[in-house]
């Protein structure tokens, strides 16, 4: 009676030396994986404790998350958007550039962007972080897999 084969199973026959070789890769990978989430967390919640500390509310005619603290990416944003509406207003929808350079609201329009650079350099501050914790999942998980088919190999031998 012939043989039967798995499709999904594969006989792995390397030598004790990559096997190493391929561990040892995996065992960075986890390191390396840890290293990223723990880095991205701490970034993160140093962002929201920064922002925290500002006791920033979002303003309460924002279409979203009105009255929220800002301490996180979507609170920032609808803050960073309720003060351009809010600039726009004061400006009558001109911008900063084409207001004449004695006008008075420059000045308004002027601290508005800097504060809406700000709450987007916390977004971005924030994203960069859920990207790390996510690429850190991912090269973790990575390596224990690789880890695992090392381990796997060396135990056939």
């Amino acid at each position: 009676m012939p043989e039967l084969i798995h499709p999904f199973r594969t006989t792995l026959t390397i030598g004790a030396d990559r096997a190493s070789a391929i561990r040892s890769a995996g065992v960075l990978g986890m390191i390396g994986g840890a290293a990223l989430i723990a880095t991205g967390s701490v970034v993160w919640a140093v962002v929201r404790k920064q922002l925290r500390a500002e006791k920033i509310t979002v303003s309460p005619d924002s279409p979203m998350l009105a009255g929220a603290p800002v301490e996180g990416p979507f609170t920032a944003l609808a803050e960073a958007n309720i003060i351009n509406q809010h600039a726009l207003a004061a400006s009558k929808g001109k911008t900063f550039a084409e207001l004449p350079q004695d006008d008075p609201i420059r000045a308004t329009l002027m601290n508005g962007s800097f504060l809406r650079t700000s709450l987007f350099t916390s977004v971005v501050s924030f994203g960069v972080s859920a990207f790390a914790i996510g690429a850190g999942i991912l090269v973790g998980v990575t390596g224990w897999g690789l880890s695992s088919l090392a381990s796997a190999a060396i135990d056939e031998d």
